[in-house]
């Protein structure tokens, strides 16, 4: 068997020749045919009110703390298990980070610890769908609206998840998309701002294009454009566009193979999961995910690293995940105080991922389930 890497950036169909042709089109700087075609899909698919494709998710959460008004002594409340975009695209604008526990089940956010969060100072809500696995939306919603507060979903692993039947990206006033080679459907970099809020779609075109009113100026609405507001580069190229586009019209082929492999893992593990040699997803019946990762929860930081160390000496690639953000060296500088995450410190140390990507052959996930067997028959 050779080594089974943890992920494999693949090619599914024309993203070779859509790229040729953005080439011959001699029109690659970006917001050209590929990437309208692109922000069309995502349009259609989420039923966002407006997409605009930029070059990552970071760039998308950058324009959401600038598209929600975001200003020195802000609060924004987020989880402290996610990326570090998630919070450094606030911190940039003089944001205050006020950390909330995950729930243990859904690795998400915990809804029930929000409302506690809040003081006159909060801003926006800034929940992160782990693994693809929708937060409990309405809860949230629900605590915006009472308090008046913006809602940024970071669905940088969330596309084609649904939450009772709405997609991810279209329940927040603004949704994070990204499209890096780890993700679901890849162009390399890239990724999405998805706008919910009419009144935000001029102003998130401009930010977009630097600051200028550039979009109206090619749309014929002004006669020259200028410098109008804040903003900065966050347009994507017309060849990470043109790459994007043959993902997203394979996306439910990309979806459907996922979810077999993600099934075959739920299937085959399930039984040692339920003689508790470890934890597995649960996955809620009002939601659909994207089988965006397969994860185990071992018992313990040292088993973990046992099991890594073992999966890795037979050839198999498995990886944690986040250090949480409210004990970095940065979290600790910009969070409103010292916090006490105890799922969050637990989760950390125990969550465990293994390979779980398109090109996956059976004969390897086979392989792995019969060395995570051998490993908790020791």
């Amino acid at each position: 068997m050779n080594p089974i890497p943890f992920n494999k950036p693949f090619i599914v169909g024309r993203e070779l020749s859509y790229i040729e042709e953005a080439v011959k089109n001699g029109h690659l700087s970006g917001s050209g045919r590929f990437s309208k075609k692109c922000c069309k899909w995502l349009e259609e698919k989420t039923r966002a009110k407006k997409a605009l494709l930029v070059h990552s998710a970071t760039a998308a959460l950058e324009m959401s703390a600038i598209l929600a008004g975001i200003e020195v002594g802000d609060e924004v409340i987020l989880p402290s298990f996610t990326f570090v975009s998630t919070a450094s695209a606030f911190i940039l604008r003089g944001a205050i980070l006020v950390f909330v526990d995950i729930d243990p089940v859904s690795k998400n956010i915990d809804p029930d610890k929000i409302e506690d969060a809040i003081t006159e100072k909060t801003k926006a809500i800034v929940p992160v769908h782990y693994a693809g696995v929708p937060c409990e939306m309405d809860q949230i919603m629900n605590i915006a609206s009472k308090y008046g507060l913006i809602v940024i979903e970071d669905a940088a692993q969330g596309l084609c998840s649904t939450y009772r039947n709405h997609q991810l990206g279209s329940i927040g006033h603004l949704s994070c998309i990204s499209f890096h080679e780890t993700k679901n459907f890849i162009s390399g970099e890239g990724g999405a701002l998805l706008v919910n809020d009419e009144s935000l779609i001029d102003r998130a075109e401009i930010i977009q294009e630097k600051g200028t009113n550039r979009s109206l100026f090619f749309r014929g609405m002004v006669d020259k454009y200028t410098w109008v507001d804040l903003g900065s580069s966050y347009v994507a190229s017309e060849l990470t566009a043109a790459f994007l586009l043959a993902q997203l019209e394979e996306a439910d082929k990309i979806t459907s193979k996922r979810m077999k492999v993600w099934e075959f893992y739920f299937e085959k593990l399930y039984h040692l999961a339920e003689k508790g040699k470890f934890r597995i997803a649960k996955i809620p019946k009002h939601i659909e995910h994207n089988a965006h990762m397969f994860y185990l929860m071992t018992e313990s930081l040292e088993e973990r690293t046992r099991l890594i160390s073992f999966l890795k000496n037979n050839g198999v690639m498995a990886v944690f995940h986040y250090i949480p953000l409210h004990s970095s060296p940065m979290g600790l500088k910009f969070a409103k105080e010292r916090y006490t995450l105890p799922v969050t410190d637990e989760v950390s140390q125990c969550l465990l991922r293994i390979p779980c990507f398109f090109e996956i052959s059976l004969e390897e996930q086979e392989y792995i389930v019969k060395l995570i067997h051998l490993f908790y028959s020791i």
